[in-house]
C-alpha cells in the first residue's frame, strides 16, 4: 500500500474520531464535522442530487491543475471522473439524472494552461480555453455541450435538471447565461459591465444568486477592461446579487465593499449562504456568513481565521459541504469538509 494512502486513512480516523474538535466554539450552525480530504488542493465540492455522492476539483497525485473527482459524502471511493488533460473547473451533479458537468481547457491544449501573471496583483484567469461538458456521473460518454469563442464555464443544472445556468465572455463581457439542459435555447440574464458569475438556482428554479464585481471609480473600471482583454480579472470587490431567471429583478444583497463571492441559496430560499473577507480584508481571511434575500440580518457562521469557502447545503437540507484550510497542518492546503447543519 502507498505510504499517500496509509497517511490518508490515518488522516480519516484522526479526523472522524476528533470530529467535533473541527468545529470551532462560536460555530453553533455545525454538528458532528468531517474532514473528506487529506491531500492536494481541493475545492468546489457538490452534492449530488440524492445527497449520497460530492463531486470536487483537485489538484493532486501525478496532475499538475485542476482536475474533476467524485466521492461518497463520507470521503470514500475517490474517482477521477474527467480525462486527466488540460484545466478543469466547476463541476456539477444532474440533481435528477445523475450525470454531469464541468468546464475544461482540454480541446485547446491538453497541457494545464499557464498559472495567471501577478503583476496586477492578485488576479484570477479566465482561460478562453474554457468548454462546457457533459458525461455520465463515471466520466464515460464525454460530449461538448457548450463551445463558443472565448471563456465558458461555472455550469449548475436547476433543481429539475431542466436548465443549466453557466458564465461566458461569447458577447465580450463576463455574464450570465440560461440554456436548456440538452444546450438548447440559450438566453443571456444578465448586462451589467462586470464581472457577472458564479450563479446558483434557488430551491424553485426561479431566481439566481450570483457574485457581481463593483467598480467604485472610474479608474477601476478601466483596469477591469484591461485585464478582461487579458483574460484576467481581480476578484476584489464583488457583491451577492440575486436575479430572475429571466434577466427581471436584479438586487444587490450585500452592500459592504469587500470580496464577497460563492454564494448559495438556504434550503428555505429566503436567506443565502456567502464567503467572504468583510471582517478582515487586510489579511484576505474568508469566512461564511448568512443573509437574508433583502439584505437583512447579516449572520456570521465560520469563525476559523483561516479560509472557508464554496458552500453548498445539501438537497435534503440537513448538511453542508465546504472547502476550509482549517486542520492542515499550517500549510495553506484547502480540504473538503462536511457537517450536520443545525437553524
Amino acid at each position: 500500500m502507498k505510504i499517500s494512502i496509509v497517511l490518508a486513512i490515518c488522516g480519516m480516523l484522526w479526523s472522524n474520531a476528533f470530529a467535533q474538535d473541527l468545529i470551532q466554539p462560536r460555530e453553533t450552525h455545525f454538528d458532528n464535522m468531517r474532514q473528506l480530504t487529506f491531500r492536494g488542493e481541493n475545492a468546489e465540492a457538490y452534492f449530488s442530487g440524492d445527497d449520497k455522492r460530492l463531486i470536487f476539483q483537485s489538484t493532486r497525485d501525478e496532475y499538475n491543475c485542476d482536475q474533476i473527482f467524485v466521492m461518497n459524502a463520507d470521503g470514500g471511493d475517490i474517482r477521477l471522473v474527467s480525462n486527466g488533460r488540460g484545466r478543469t473547473t466547476c463541476a456539477f451533479f444532474n440533481p435528477v439524472g445523475g450525470n454531469i458537468i464541468y468546464a475544461s481547457t482540454y480541446m485547446a491544449d491538453t497541457a494545464c494552461p499557464p498559472p495567471p501573471s501577478m503583476e496586477f496583483g492578485y488576479v484570477w484567469a479566465v482561460y478562453p480555453g474554457y468548454n462546457i461538458f457533459s458525461s455520465s456521473g463515471h466520466g464515460s460518454n464525454l460530449s461538448l455541450l457548450i463551445e463558443s469563442p472565448g471563456y465558458d464555464a461555472e455550469a449548475v443544472y436547476s433543481p429539475d435538471g431542466s436548465m443549466i445556468a453557466f458564465t461566458s465572455t461569447r458577447d465580450g463581457d463576463l455574464e450570465i447565461y440560461i440554456m436548456k439542459s440538452d444546450g438548447s435555447k440559450t438566453w443571456r440574464v444578465t448586462s451589467n459591465t462586470g464581472y457577472d458569475g458564479g450563479a446558483f438556482f434557488s430551491p424553485d428554479g426561479r431566481k439566481l444568486v450570483f457574485r457581481a464585481q463593483q467598480f467604485p471609480t472610474e479608474e477601476d473600471l478601466e483596469e477591469y477592461k484591461i485585464l478582461l482583454e487579458k483574460n484576467l480579472v481581480k476578484p476584489s470587490k464583488m457583491e451577492i446579487c440575486t436575479i430572475n431567471i429571466d434577466g427581471t429583478d436584479r438586487k444587490q444583497i450585500t452592500d459592504n465593499g469587500a470580496a464577497n463571492f460563492a454564494p448559495y441559496f438556504h434550503p428555505s430560499g429566503e436567506k443565502i449562504i456567502f464567503s467572504s473577507d468583510l471582517d478582515n480584508p487586510r489579511e484576505h481571511n474568508f469566512e461564511l456568513y448568512l443573509i437574508d434575500t433583502d439584505g437583512k440580518n447579516l449572520e456570521r457562521v465560520t469563525y476559523s481565521e483561516q479560509f472557508d469557502g464554496f458552500p453548498m447545503f445539501s438537497y435534503g437540507g440537513d448538511k453542508i459541504v465546504f472547502a476550509s484550510n482549517r486542520n492542515n497542518g499550517g500549510t495553506r492546503l484547502t480540504n473538503i469538509f462536511i457537517a450536520g447543519w443545525v437553524e
